[in-house]
């Protein structure tokens, strides 16, 4: 193709009429989140929403929601959702899915609720297959309480409780919950995405579908973590989370497909 046919004339009005191809933003999103500037967990949130519609299987989906600063969500999310206790979501949406089989289930956690507070819930959810699909959203810290250490905080990061950053002597090391969640027999799939690039966005939605296609089939247990800025938290301006999520989360949690 030479240069002349991919170049666009701009001399003038274009001669064929613009036409809307996609909404702004997901119809299910019914107002403006609260969250600190920078934080990647609205862009994660969107990713689902835009997901269950594609789907069609909105009203049949129900949502249990951890503690969290996305606990805010359940009031500009359109979707049927209650929250729990702290780090219960697996256990709630076992109940759920059970007595509803034939709903789409769905945690969504942060690394604090899901790593800290309820890790054994997620490992024996995954352990039994349970036919529920969890998301992670991991950043490290508890970005709610102020941000503290958390279990997935990686060596070298800086929080509230470990100012000169984590230190495996002093502090352990990191747990990859989707490591260890994708070696129990009873997960179908597991996958670990970042909303950090533009790359990382589609590919990290195209993960969230492949989860709930593999629960509405009645395969198994299906587990997403999506990395997630948090410049709060990390000390850093706003336009330098997703460098930073790039050059530490990311460095320790490679992206990808755990299970296929």
């Amino acid at each position: 193709m030479t240069r002349e046919q991919i170049t666009i004339d701009t001399s003038g009005p274009p001669t064929v009429p613009a036409r809307k191809v996609a909404d702004p933003k997901p119809s299910l999103l019914l107002g403006e989140h609260s969250l600190c500037p920078g934080c990647g967990e609205p862009v994660a949130l969107r990713l689902l929403l835009e997901v269950l519609q594609e789907l069609d299987i909105v009203q049949r989906t129900i949502g249990v929601v951890g503690h969290g600063c996305y606990g805010s969500f359940v009031r500009i999310m359109d979707v049927d959702v209650l929250q729990c206790l702290h780090g219960r979501a697996p256990s709630c949406a076992t109940g759920i899915k059970r007595v509803r089989p034939g709903c789409a289930v769905f945690t969504m956690q942060g690394d604090g609720d899901m790593a800290n507070e309820g890790l054994q819930e997620v490992l024996h959810a995954a352990a039994r297959g349970e036919r529920i699909t969890c998301v992670l959203l991991n950043n490290g810290v508890f970005g709610d309480t102020g941000g503290q250490l958390t279990a997935t905080t990686v060596l070298g990061q800086r929080t509230k409780t470990s100012l000169a950053g984590r230190d495996a002597a002093a502090h352990g090391f990191p747990i990859p919950v989707a490591d260890l969640v994708a070696g129990l027999e009873g997960s179908a799939y597991v996958a670990r995405g970042a909303v950090s690039t533009a790359g990382g966005v589609a590919q990290t939605k195209r993960m969230l579908r492949r989860a709930f296609e593999t629960q509405l089939a009645g395969d198994g247990f299906s587990l997403v973590e999506i990395l997630t800025m948090c410049p709060t938290g990390w000390f850093v301006p706003a336009n330098e989370g997703p460098g930073y999520l790039g050059g530490s989360l990311e460095q320790s949690y490679p992206l990808g497909e755990l299970t296929t």
